[in-house]
């Protein structure tokens, strides 16, 4: 490995200036975070036309289905 290859955190350059930052300002304990979920394509389009014809929420349809399944599995093992 020659000089060139390693990275450094002080290779940082000039024009980002950190030094006036402050470490955790955003950071909130307990915080939960919120997983993008890519569903396919058709999978979408159907639950989306059933949340529709049902009138709920989108994201609550999905969450019920979801319940739903994780009860099977639980009762299952």
């Amino acid at each position: 490995m020659n000089a060139q290859t390693i990275n450094d955190d002080n290779d940082m350059p000039a024009e980002i200036d950190f030094s006036g930052a402050r470490r955790g300002q955003f950071h909130k304990a307990g915080a939960q975070l919120n997983l993008p979920v890519y569903l396919d394509q058709k999978v979408q389009a159907t639950l989306a036309a059933l949340a529709s014809a049902k009138g709920v929420d989108y994201s609550a349809l999905i969450n019920d289905l979801l319940k739903k399944d994780i009860e099977l599995i639980e009762m299952a093992r």
